[in-house]
């Protein structure tokens, strides 16, 4: 019955149109997955934290996040038996390795885990595995109705960008999102595509949850050219946390994950539970303490509620307690995702963006300079910051905090605030934390053109094992023997182990191989040359092109780490592929 559905799609619906179907669905299904999530985690959250107290210590915040990790670990472990953590890592992968293919249950599994990680307290965000379930619906159903593999790639972006547009009700920033960190390159083709699910995601959102922006934010003063200063180094203090929170996550995570599961497990839960137990605003997304800071006036008071420090409430007793929590937060979270917990960093940059430009304000007020920083709004200008320097994405950070509190009057400061702080990471880290571990395996796609095509390229496919072999220790007459039977012009030699010895090229012996003469006299190991270089067959695409550019060589033997000859590369193999997936990823049609 569908097989003859999709046939008589073929003959009445085109793919460009019905691609828009498709991602019409996609749009639709990551909406009500992103509100399924919510309603999950805030249903887990509210009935765990409606006994605490506000005016001291609670001691459930030494045992609730542990047993949300330990629920969700367990459940990842034996029940989904796969990996599903650094859900963005994992959609830029699929689209980097152009298959773009991600696993069915990606669909749903993420939900699962990051609920009870984020509801029992775990301090990560649900935007990474909505996300990844996102993409996985794109993917899915573009394999489902057969689709080619250019257009389920696009559908994976597509169920991305419905994601983000879905939970924060950000139509554009979805979009934005796609383009700066999943990296998909934006032509005609690609962004009504995009823009469909999107507008969709939202919409559906703003029928499940009202039109409301998902914080309140009344702006108390306009900004003014007077504060610029302030903003551009309130960006370059952004840029420098986003620098913290980066090579503090990578160096957290590359400890854990040196150990078994069990004492990830212990380390993780007793780090994170002793952080939050000290200080309560690490507990969950952090969304509440976002709130707080954006209500203005004394609100800001409420930020140790609690909390083990709740009669130190003082102006710099607030200051204090606000640098802790900036500095800890990187190690809440990479213990909630390294001992078994699935989360995001969306809300946890968020979070600490939001705090960062409040202690910049703040501190900056109760100094009494005569220019007043009004609070709210440089709150609202961290988020900014610190989004788009952990990301490396300074439009997503601007249209992403405009959208979420509707504080579209500010956007000239929003975006002076995300390119400083983009700025300032740059000169130090080349790649976004999501990014990272693709870049140093070399499966990184990004938007210049030359280098994505390169990486869509797969050193196997491309290899020529039709070459004939010969042994050094072959005289000439059975290498002219060799020669008669073959039509190609190069002889890789190697020994009787399988490890390369040189070659031989027909042009060097021209001139002997027809002196009969010579041919029981003139061994093979006489007359090979060595290679201009060799090719490991572990290496790049971008490598070995380099390779080819610096040796002006056309053809190169392919080794192993152990020498011995896998096959032989060409130029002319590497173009003819290099055209056909300029052809099919990047024309306009």
């Amino acid at each position: 019955m569908f097989e003859q559905f999709l046939i008589w799609r073929r003959k009445h619906i085109t793919e460009r149109v019905f691609l828009l179907i498709i991602c019409l669905m996609v749009g639709v299904l990551s909406a009500l997955a992103a509100y399924a999530l919510k309603v999950a985690l805030h249903f887990i959250q509210s009935n765990l934290t409606k006994s605490f107290i506000n005016s001291g210590a609670n001691y459930y915040y030494l045992l609730l996040p542990v047993v949300g990790i330990l629920l969700a670990g367990l459940y990842v472990k034996y029940i989904v038996r796969d990996d599903i953590s650094h859900g963005i890592t994992k959609v830029l992968h699929s689209i980097s390795q152009r298959k773009s293919r991600i696993k069915a249950h990606n669909t749903y599994t993420s939900l699962i885990a990051s609920s009870l990680t984020i509801g029992f307290g775990g301090s990560v965000g649900a935007e990474a595995p909505i996300v990844l379930t996102g993409s996985a619906i794109g993917s899915n159903l573009g394999r489902l109705f057969k689709l080619d593999h250019r257009n389920i790639m696009l559908l994976v972006g597509c169920g991305a960008a419905g994601a983000v547009a879905g939970i924060f009700k950000a139509p554009i920033a979805g979009v934005v999102f796609v383009i700066e960190v999943l990296l998909l390159d934006l032509t005609m083709s690609s962004i009504l595509p995009l823009l469909v699910t999107s507008v969709t995601a939202t919409t559906i959102s703003y029928m499940l949850t009202g039109t409301n922006a998902m914080f309140a934010f009344s702006q108390v003063e306009g900004f003014t050219f007077d504060r610029i200063p302030h903003v551009i180094l309130l960006g370059i203090a952004c840029g420098f946390v986003s620098l913290y929170f980066t090579r503090s996550m990578n160096w957290i995570e590359g400890i854990f994950g040196k150990l078994t599961y069990w004492k990830k497990f212990m380390l993780g839960g007793v780090m994170l539970s002793v952080l939050i137990f000290f200080l309560p605003p690490l507990y969950g997304e952090g969304y509440d303490t976002i709130e707080t800071l954006l209500a203005g006036g004394d609100s800001y008071k409420n930020l140790m509620d609690d909390s083990f420090f709740y009669f130190l409430k003082s102006s710099w007793g607030i200051v204090v307690f606000g640098i802790l929590i900036v500095l800890t937060k990187v190690f809440a979270s990479s213990a909630t995702n390294g001992a078994g917990g699935t989360g995001g960093i969306f809300a946890p940059t968020l979070f600490l963006g939001c705090v960062v430009g409040f202690l910049f304000s703040f501190s900056h007020n109760s100094m009494g300079f005569s220019l007043n920083l009004p609070q709210e709004n440089f709150s609202l200008f961290g988020m900014a910051g610190v989004m788009a320097g952990v990301m490396h994405a300074p439009l997503t950070g601007t249209f992403l905090i405009a959208e979420l509190t509707g504080g579209y009057d500010l956007f000239l400061p929003l975006m002076m605030v995300s390119i400083s702080s983009y700025a300032t990471i740059i000169l130090f880290e080349k790649h976004n934390i999501y990014s990272m571990r693709l870049a140093k395996k070399g499966e990184l796609i990004t938007h210049h053109k030359d280098k994505a095509v390169l990486t869509f390229l797969d050193l196997e496919n491309l290899l020529e094992t039709d070459l004939e072999v010969v042994k050094p220790d072959m005289y000439l007459g059975e290498m002219v023997k060799v020669i008669s039977s073959c039509k190609r012009n190069i002889f890789p030699v190697v020994n009787d182990d399988g490890v390369l010895m040189g070659l031989v090229l027909l042009n060097d012996i021209r001139n002997i191989i027809f002196r009969p003469e010579l041919y029981d006299r003139f061994k093979v190991s006489k007359f090979m040359v060595g290679a201009p270089a060799e090719i490991n067959i572990n290496m790049t695409m971008e490598q070995i092109m380099d390779i080819f550019e610096n040796t002006k060589a056309w053809n190169l033997p392919v080794i192993d780490n152990e020498g011995k000859y896998k096959g032989i590369m060409s130029q002319s193999s590497i173009f003819n592929a290099y055209r056909d997936v300029l052809v099919e990823h990047y024309s306009e049609e």
